[in-house]
């Protein structure tokens, strides 16, 4: 049977192309030898997972991705929208390397496959923060050895968006990515935190202050506004590295409206992996 509950399904076109294009800059993706990507719970429509594929093959061709989803119905309906595809009638590939099947955190795969990247955006939202570390766990152990877990939550157009990078050793980076344009403070996140940060934005917590120093800093580059927004948000992300955060990355990842910093830098307090 498979594990875990079904979401709410909600999905849009171009819902998740912040943390597609973060996978695809993943160092697995580029040098295993078998470029399987589970989308886990990619909800009501195909869509999502058939852009996934999209936005990889361009870094990858020979990639492949199996969508999954714990209610078949919503299975029937995206081999469905798979069948139309098939016809070359959509502005997908025709001959596009993704299929869709019944599972859940167990990740069902044949032959003893494992997936370099498991992308589970929105689906732990639902459960209790105790139940991420559990289900990271089980995860993790359908990885290849070097694979990735995406763990994450968006907004429901893609504008906001924030993730955590899990492996076979625990949690290890934390990113947010923003759309820039309009943006009036980067602690809009806070309502798109990952599960098992959202309830720790209160006084105390590391990612709580890390979104404090983010306003603030965002605030001080405001006369940068005039040049655009990419400059000021990429003088932000310096200040705040400047000022002690071990800011990951650099200015071509910051220009998309990110910021990655390790794991450890907003691990909330108690918190265990083993």
């Amino acid at each position: 049977m498979p594990v875990g509950t079904i979401t709410r399904g909600t999905t849009n076109t171009n819902r998740l192309r912040r943390v597609d294009r973060w996978i695809g800059h993943l160092k697995v993706l580029r040098t295993t030898t078998d470029p399987l990507v589970v989308d886990l719970g990619y909800g009501a429509s195909a869509v999502t997972s058939l852009e996934l594929y999209h936005r990889l093959a361009h870094k990858r061709p020979d990639v492949e991705v199996l969508g999954l989803e714990i209610d078949p119905t919503r299975v029937k309906g995206a081999n469905d929208q798979l069948a139309e595809v098939r016809t070359g009638q959509t502005g997908f590939a025709a001959d596009a390397r993704v299929s869709f099947s019944v599972g859940g955190f167990e990740v069902p795969l044949p032959k003893g496959r494992k997936p370099a990247v498991i992308r589970a955006l929105n689906v732990l939202r639902q459960y209790d923060e105790s139940e991420v570390v559990p289900a990271w766990r089980m995860l993790v152990k359908r990885l290849q050895p070097h694979g990735i877990l995406i763990d994450g939550t968006c907004d429901e157009i893609g504008r906001i968006a924030a993730w955590v990078d899990v492996t076979h050793h625990g949690p290890v980076r934390f990113t947010v990515s923003l759309r820039l344009a309009e943006l009036d403070r980067p602690s809009i996140v806070a309502e798109r935190l990952p599960k098992i940060l959202i309830h720790r934005n209160v006084p105390g917590e590391h990612i709580h202050q890390l979104l404090i120093d983010l306003d603030r800093h965002w605030q001080h580059q405001a006369p940068l506004a005039a040049y655009g927004p990419k400059q000021r948000w990429v003088a932000t992300v310096k200040a705040l590295k400047a000022q002690g955060w071990p800011v990951l990355g650099s200015a071509h990842r910051w220009k998309l409206g990110e910021l990655t910093v390790p794991w450890d830098a907003v691990e909330p307090q108690g918190f265990a992996w083993e």
